[in-house]
C-alpha cells in the first residue's frame, strides 16, 4: 500500500527518517512545513496535534514518532522494534528516557537551539540549569547501565537507542556535557557510526535548518 513519511531535518522528524531508513521499509519521503500557514489546514487534517513526523498509509494518518517507528518496523519485518519477551524492557527506555534523558536533552537544546533557529525569544538561563540538573542525574544511571554492554538492550542495538539519542546529532548546539560520561560517549559513538543515524536525509530533498544566531548559514 503507498505509504508516505512526512518530515523535517527537526529532532522527532529526524528520527522517524533514520528508523525509515534503517529498517529499510519503502516509503516515499515528503519534506514540509507544517506551520506554514500555506500548509497548516493540509496538516491539522492529518494530525490534530498538527506537528510532524506523520506517515501515512493508503489514506489513513499515524502520527507520533514511537508510533510511527513500531508501524516502520512491522512494516519491514524488523526486531529493531522488539516483539515478544523483549518487549517490555524496551519499553522501559523508551519511556524512562522520555521522561529524563531525552527530556532534559530537549529542555537544553530547546533553550540554545530551537528557540534561537525561530525567533523564540531569549535564552532562559534556569531552564537551562534544570535541564542540565536533569541531564546529569540521568546520564550517571546510564552510564552505569552502559558499562556492562553496548546498547540499552542487552540482546543489542533496538529503537530505544535511537530514541535515547534523539537529541544528540544537535549537541553542537544544545553543548551537553557528554563527555564527562566515557560510557554514555562510547554509546553515542556507536550510534554515530550507523550510516542512517549519522546522516538520515543522504539523497532526500532537505532543505537545512536556519542557523542558530551566530552560527554560520550553512
Amino acid at each position: 500500500m503507498p505509504c508516505i513519511l512526512y518530515y523535517s531535518r527537526n529532532p522527532n522528524p529526524r528520527l522517524a527518517v533514520a528508523v525509515a531508513r534503517h529498517v529499510r521499509v519503502p516509503v516515499t519521503f515528503e519534506w514540509c512545513a507544517p506551520f506554514d500557514p500555506a500548509e497548516r489546514a493540509r496538516f491539522l487534517a492529518l494530525n490534530p496535534w498538527g506537528r510532524i513526523p506523520i506517515l501515512v498509509e493508503d489514506g489513513r494518518a499515524l502520527w507520533e514518532a514511537d508510533a510511527i517507528a513500531c508501524r516502520l518496523s512491522q512494516r519491514a519485518g524488523s526486531a529493531f522494534w522488539r516483539t515478544g519477551a523483549a518487549l517490555p524492557d524496551m519499553i522501559r527506555w523508551i519511556s524512562w528516557g522520555k521522561e529524563t534523558f531525552v527530556r532534559a536533552c530537549d529542555m537544553v537544546h530547546f533553550e540554545r537551539g530551537t528557540k534561537q533557529r525561530y525567533g523564540l525569544g531569549p535564552v532562559d538561563p534556569a531552564l537551562i540549569a534544570e535541564g542540565l540538573a536533569l541531564f546529569h542525574e540521568a546520564a550517571a544511571l546510564l552510564e552505569a547501565e552502559l558499562a556492562g554492554r553496548d546498547w540499552l538492550m542487552a540482546d543489542g542495538l533496538s529503537y530505544a537507542d535511537f530514541r535515547m539519542a534523539t537529541f544528540l546529532p544537535f549537541n553542537d548546539v544544545a553543548g551537553l556535557p557528554l563527555a564527562e560520561y566515557p560510557h554514555l560517549s562510547a554509546w553515542a559513538a556507536r550510534l554515530q557510526a550507523l550510516p542512517f543515524w549519522a546522516d538520515p536525509f543522504g539523497g532526500l530533498d532537505a532543505p537545512a535548518l536556519p542557523p542558530v544566531a551566530g552560527e554560520a548559514a550553512p
